[in-house]
């Protein structure tokens, strides 16, 4: 997992290897550079009888490009996920918020997002503003410190850190090219 992140007290650039240019220039010409200039277009995968529209992906390198809300905002599922981490081994995630535990929908989304892409070894790179550490990604008070979600986001912080390691990174993806 690569993060890009723009936060006016500290911009943090996992990727950049260049100061001069911002987080998000470098989001951008890191898909650019992973997908080769090659077309780019909108597209429709099919799960379970159910279309998930692809907003942006280079089926020639198997990359796709979502928002944030592309992908947790709108009713999805496990399969959905898996069908998406099955055709595209690299993910490309705009405007990834800070998570608040009353966003429960949201949370539950990410979670199950980041354990489908996990399984199916697909590399994540990722674009915020929100935060720099991915254990400020979901900010929980005190009264909610106990329950299911924060339990659960444990673990999805544990394997969004393992995706971003050499070892995971040089796995080999178990999508398939349909």
């Amino acid at each position: 997992t690569v993060y890009f992140t723009d936060d006016t007290n500290n911009e943090h650039h996992e990727y950049d290897e260049s100061s001069s240019s911002s987080a998000r220039d470098s989001y951008e010409q890191l898909f650019k550079t992973l997908t080769k200039n090659s077309p780019v277009n909108s597209t429709i995968l099919e799960t379970q009888g159910r279309e998930i529209f692809v907003p942006s992906a280079s089926s020639e390198h198997s990359i796709a490009r979502f928002s944030f809300y592309d992908l947790c905002g709108t009713a999805k599922g496990a399969a959905d996920y898996i069908a998406i981490g099955e055709q595209y081994h690299t993910l490309f995630i705009d405007d990834v918020p800070r998570l608040k535990y009353h966003e429960v929908n949201l949370v539950r989304r990410w979670i199950t997002l980041v354990d489908a892409l996990y399984e199916c070894r697909v590399k994540l790179v990722l674009h915020t503003s929100a935060w720099t550490e991915v254990e400020d990604m979901f900010m929980v008070d005190l009264e909610n410190e106990h329950c299911d979600e924060v339990f659960a986001f444990d673990r999805t912080r544990s394997r969004m850190e393992e995706m971003r390691s050499e070892g995971y990174l040089r796995k080999k993806w178990v999508g398939s090219r349909l």
